[in-house]
C-alpha cells in the first residue's frame, strides 16, 4: 500500500510540476476575462455601442445593407478575404464585421444604421484581446487549442490522483484546515481541502474549456453515441441552360431574408461569407430555447442562387456540435447569469491557486529535504 501511494504521489506531483503552470495561466486568464470583457465594453462605447450619426433618425428601425459593406471590404483586402457579420443582438448594439485576410485580421465596428466604420481592432491588439487569445489558444492558434485539450486530461489525472491521495481511511476524515501552526501546514490543508471541495467545478470549467477549443473532442463524442456527424452540405451541380445567361446571383441582403423565412422564430447572430461562389453560405440563428448566447442554429443557402440547401436547429444537430451550445456558455458562466459567472471566475481563481501552492510546497519540501541531507552529511564527516 506504500509502494503504491508512494506511484499516486510521484504521478500527481509530476503532473503538476511539467502542465501546472499552463493550468494556473488558464486559470488566471479565465477569472480575468470575466471581469475585463465587460469592462472593455464599457471603456470602448465606440466598439460596441452604436454611435449616433448625423442624417440618421434616432430610433430608426432601417438596417444598414451588407452587400456595399462587404464590396467595401473587398477592396480594401482583396477578393480572397474571409467576412463574417456580426448582428446587432440587441438595440444600441454596433454591427460587426470580422475580417481574415494574410496581413490582417480583426474585427471592424459598424453603425447598423448606415454601415459607417466607428473602429477596428485587430485580433491581437488590446489587453482584452490579447488575453482572450492567451487564454483559448496560448497565442499558438490550433497548436495552442490542441496543447491545452491534452492539459485538460492531465487535470483530470491530477484530481484523480489528488482524490486518491486525500482519500481518508475513516469517514469522515479531516475536514480542518490548520490555520494557527505554520504557513507550510496551512497552505497544505487548503491545497487538499480545497481540491477535493472544487476540484468537480474547476474540472467542469477545464473539461468545456478543451472540448470548445479542440474539435476531435466533438468527433469522439459522436463516435461514442454512435451518431453520424452532419457537416454542411455541399453545392449541388448547377443547371444551365445553353440558351439563357447565367441568372444573376442574389443580393447578400436578399440571401439574409430567405434564411430568416426559413427559420422565422429565431433571431440572426451571424452572417458568413463565403469567399467565392463554390462555397456554401452559412447563416447562424439563436432560437428561443437555446442555451448558447449566439446560437449555432444554422441555415445553409446557395450563393449562386439563393436555394436554402439545409436548415437544422441546435438540438436537431449531431451531439458533437450541439454539445457546443451548452458547453460555451457553461464555461464562460453566460448559461446560469451573474451568479454562474461569478462562479467560473472563483474556479479560475481556485485553479490558479492550486497550482501555484502545490509547486510552492513542492519547493518547501524539496529546500527542508537538501538542509536535511547537508546536516546529515556534515554530523558524519
Amino acid at each position: 500500500m506504500t509502494a503504491l501511494r508512494s506511484l499516486w504521489l510521484r504521478l500527481h506531483r509530476w503532473f503538476a510540476l511539467g502542465l501546472g503552470w499552463l493550468l494556473i495561466l488558464g486559470g488566471l486568464t479565465g477569472a480575468m476575462l470575466v471581469v475585463a470583457q465587460p469592462l472593455d465594453r464599457w471603456l470602448n462605447p465606440q466598439l460596441f455601442q452604436a454611435q449616433p450619426t448625423s442624417g440618421a433618425a434616432s430610433g430608426s428601425n432601417r438596417t444598414a445593407s451588407l452587400e456595399p459593406i462587404v464590396a467595401a471590404v473587398r477592396n480594401e483586402f482583396g477578393f480572397q478575404v474571409s467576412i463574417r457579420f456580426k448582428l446587432p443582438q440587441q438595440d444600441g448594439d454596433s454591427l460587426w464585421l470580422r475580417v481574415q485576410t494574410g496581413d490582417w485580421r480583426g474585427t471592424i465596428y459598424l453603425n447598423p444604421v448606415t454601415g459607417e466604420e466607428q473602429a477596428r481592432r485587430g485580433e491581437t491588439e488590446g489587453f482584452v484581446n490579447t488575453l482572450f487569445k492567451l487564454h483559448s489558444d496560448l497565442l499558438l492558434g490550433d497548436t495552442g487549442k490542441t496543447i491545452l485539450a491534452w492539459v485538460a486530461l492531465a487535470y483530470m489525472l491530477l484530481l484523480i490522483t489528488g482524490v486518491i491521495l486525500w482519500w481518508p481511511k475513516r469517514w469522515p476524515g479531516n475536514w480542518h484546515i490548520e490555520l494557527n501552526k505554520s504557513l507550510v501546514r496551512a497552505l497544505f490543508d487548503l491545497h487538499r481541502i480545497g481540491g477535493i471541495v472544487m476540484g468537480l467545478l474547476i474540472a467542469a470549467s477545464v473539461i468545456t474549456g478543451a472540448y470548445l477549443a479542440w474539435r476531435p473532442l466533438g468527433e469522439v463524442l459522436n463516435f461514442v453515441s454512435g451518431t453520424t456527424p452532419i457537416k454542411a452540405p455541399k453545392l449541388p451541380a448547377l443547371q444551365v441552360d445553353a440558351d439563357k445567361p447565367l441568372p444573376k446571383p442574389p443580393s447578400l441582403d436578399a440571401m439574409v431574408e430567405i434564411a430568416r423565412a426559413a427559420m422565422p422564430d429565431a433571431q440572426i447572430s451571424f452572417v458568413q461569407v463565403p469567399a467565392n461562389a463554390k462555397q456554401v453560405m452559412r447563416i447562424r440563428f439563436r432560437a428561443n430555447d437555446e442555451p448558447h448566447p449566439n446560437g449555432i442554429s444554422s441555415v445553409w443557402l446557395d450563393p449562386r442562387t439563393g436555394a436554402v440547401l439545409a436548415a437544422q436547429r441546435w438540438n436537431e444537430m449531431d451531439p458533437g456540435t450541439g454539445a457546443a451550445a451548452i458547453a460555451y456558455p457553461l464555461h464562460t458562466g453566460e448559461l446560469g447569469g451573474v451568479t454562474l459567472e461569478i462562479v467560473a471566475a472563483l474556479n479560475g481563481l481556485a485553479l490558479a491557486g492550486l497550482g501555484i501552492s502545490g509547486v510552492w510546497l513542492w519547493w518547501r519540501r524539496r529546500k527542508a529535504r537538501k538542509h536535511v541531507n547537508r546536516g546529515y552529511e556534515h554530523v558524519h564527516r
